[in-house]
């Protein structure tokens, strides 16, 4: 396994293990004893950064990495989980307040077992009209109270991002970032990350899926086809030629195509980590194993061509 920083957070995994599915309620009916398993094999892995949110089936996937590192080494593990997504009047609102904040933390941490949260993350800008200057004063207190290491955000623009490192201090930005969609590469985020040497942390780096090569039609047990462009019957077939050139790399190094797909993300200039999900052990495993080799400089080169010219 490769390792970065996030940072004061150092040790952090380029490969990720991300928990929506484990909610829930988003990706179908989970096994908690597999998902739990899953953490296990992830953190046996080398894995070190859990990501999570409250807001993923309503606490339940927090419950579950709760379960899945109790009695580990809490020191060797990077939990980062959210907020600002707050259900507790019965119905989902935006809240990034700084009592909202200051209310969910405290419901994080009974629900995972722990004292402190490494990495805690507004999952999405506040549509209420809150000043980013009370989320970050909310953020900063709980630092200062030791009850979270770093602050990041999710979603966020270079423009909002501004007024966080004006009102406190960023250390992450976690965007959806994969080969199937390259938003934050036109839209100057990748690039503004880097000048200000802000960690990324990609989700959807197999592209809920898609680039694993186990479809050869868009999923429809779950909800991920109503919510990620590339799987509308317009753009699949592009997926799918795509994914023929990366099963051609992937098999040059004799490695699962998932594991090409997620290096690719995790090798681009001024990323940090790759977040990616899995529902049991085996598949915990094998995204895992991509921190353990590279691409070469040319086979980048040929999956960027070759995306060019497919998708246009």
């Amino acid at each position: 396994m490769r390792y970065k920083s996030i940072g004061t957070i150092e040790k952090v995994s380029v490969v990720g293990l991300g928990t929506w599915a484990m909610g829930g309620d988003f990706w179908g009916d989970i096994d908690e004893k597999e998902a739990v398993e899953a953490i296990h094999a992830a953190l046996d892995q080398g894995v070190t950064l859990i990501d999570t949110a409250p807001i993923y089936g309503k606490g339940y996937s927090e419950e579950v990495v709760g379960k899945g590192i109790a009695g580990k080494a809490r020191d060797k593990i990077i939990i980062a989980t959210k907020c600002g997504l707050n259900w507790s009047t019965g119905q989902m609102r935006n809240d990034l307040t700084a009592a909202g904040i200051t209310y969910e933390v405290e419901e994080s941490l009974k629900r995972l077992g722990t004292d402190y949260i490494d990495l805690y993350q507004c999952h999405w800008p506040d549509k209420i009209g809150t000043p980013i200057a009370e989320t970050m004063g909310g953020l900063m207190a709980l630092k200062k109270q030791g009850k979270i290491r770093e602050i990041g955000v999710s979603n966020f623009s270079p423009a909002q991002m501004d007024e966080c490192r004006a009102a406190g201090e960023l250390a992450s930005l976690q965007p959806q970032y994969s080969l199937l969609h390259r938003d934050i590469e036109e839209d100057g985020i990748l690039d503004y990350c880097r000048k200000h040497n802000i960690a990324i942390l990609s989700y959807g780096s197999l592209g809920a899926g898609a680039l694993t090569g186990k479809f050869t039609e868009p999923p429809k047990s779950d909800r991920r086809a109503g919510f990620y462009s590339f799987f509308a019957p317009e753009v699949w077939p592009k997926v799918l030629k795509l994914l023929d050139v990366l099963k051609g790399v992937a098999a040059a190094h004799d490695r699962p195509v998932a594991q090409a797909s997620i290096n690719w993300v995790v090798q681009q200039e001024g990323m940090t980590c790759g977040l990616v999900g899995a529902r049991n052990a085996q598949q915990a495993t094998m995204n895992a194993q991509a921190g353990d080799w590279e691409l070469t400089a040319e086979e980048l080169a040929l999956i960027d061509a070759e995306y060019a010219k497919i998708f246009g």
